[in-house]
């Protein structure tokens, strides 16, 4: 509410807005590259997301606003009904794996599967190898996660939280 009682209105100052959801399994740094993203902050201790949540961010495109809606889902299995709700309307998926996890990786095909069945099909994806700050860790090649992407038909980004 505004201070003279009114409801108080939407920022509505944007050229374009797109739905973003950043999907993949558990601990894989969903959240922290949200945070780190959006408010350029990093927190090293883990925090499970529950449920979904989700920030704005407002970019420019040469002369144009875009502001961006990014959603953060939970990893886990238990939350699944809830976040693939969410996939309906979303333009882009940032899928994402942990260079240090295999398991992650692998799932990426089941993470594959829920956007072709729950989004449209002209969604967006990006694939995105986490935690590249931990290369002594690395159990995920740089090769594996560009032919997985090459595969799918997605741009892959390697980033470290």
């Amino acid at each position: 509410m505004t201070s003279a009682g009114q409801p108080a209105q939407p920022d509505q100052n944007f050229d374009y807005m797109f739905k973003l959801l950043i999907i993949g399994n558990s601990s894989v740094g969903k959240t922290s590259f949200l945070f780190r993203y959006c408010d350029d902050s990093f927190a090293s201790a883990f925090v499970s997301t529950v449920g979904i949540d989700f920030k704005v961010k407002t970019v420019y495109r040469g002369d144009k606003r875009v502001k961006l809606q990014i959603w953060d889902t939970a990893g886990q299995e238990r939350y699944r009904t809830i976040t693939t709700a969410y996939y309906r309307g979303a333009m882009g998926f940032i899928l994402m794996y942990d260079i240090t996890n295999e398991e992650s990786f692998n799932s990426v095909q089941d993470w594959c599967t829920q956007i072709k069945t729950y989004s449209w099909e002209n969604a967006q994806v990006v694939l995105v190898g986490n935690k590249c700050d931990m290369d002594a860790e690395r159990v995920v090649s740089v090769e594996r996660g560009r032919q997985l992407a090459d595969q799918l038909g997605w741009l892959q980004i390697l980033v470290s939280n």
